[in-house]
C-alpha cells in the first residue's frame, strides 16, 4: 500500500524560502504523476504543482509560477517542492498526492482527482 509522508513545513518570514519533501513508501508501480496541493483556512483546495513522473514535465498554479519548483527523484522515491519568495498568502497546509495503479488522475488544473494523499505539512509565512 502506497503511503505519502510530507515534511519540511514551518514558519518563515515573507521573502524567505522553504523546501518541502514527500517520501513515497510502498511503491510497486509507476506513478503517472505526483502533485502538491494546498488548503488555506476558509479557502478551497488549490493545485500548487504537478510533475509527470516519467518525463519530468511540470505544471504550476498561477499563484506560484516563477517562485516554486517541483522536482522528483526516481531512485529515492521523493518529490520535493522548493518554495522561494514566500508570501503571507502562501500560508496553508500543503499536501502531496498521487493516484492508485492505473489511475490517470491529472488532466489539467480543472480536472484532477488523486486518491492517495499525505497527511499534510503546515507552512506559515509571516509578514
Amino acid at each position: 500500500q502506497v503511503q505519502l509522508l510530507e515534511s519540511g513545513g514551518g514558519v518563515v518570514q515573507a521573502g524567505g524560502s522553504l523546501r518541502l519533501s514527500c517520501v513515497i513508501s510502498g511503491r510497486t508501480y509507476s506513478f503517472y504523476a505526483m502533485g502538491w496541493f494546498r488548503r488555506a483556512p476558509g479557502k478551497e483546495r488549490e493545485v500548487v504543482a504537478v510533475i509527470d513522473w516519467s518525463s519530468g514535465g511540470t505544471f504550476y498554479g498561477d499563484s506560484v509560477k516563477g517562485r516554486f519548483t517541483i522536482s522528483r527523484d526516481n531512485v529515492k522515491n521523493t518529490v520535493d517542492l522548493q518554495m522561494d519568495s514566500l508570501k503571507p498568502e502562501d500560508t496553508a497546509v500543503y499536501y502531496c498526492a498521487t493516484g492508485s495503479p492505473g489511475r490517470d488522475w491529472w488532466d489539467g488544473p480543472g480536472a484532477y482527482d488523486p486518491d492517495i494523499w499525505g497527511h499534510g505539512t503546515q507552512v506559515t509565512v509571516s509578514s
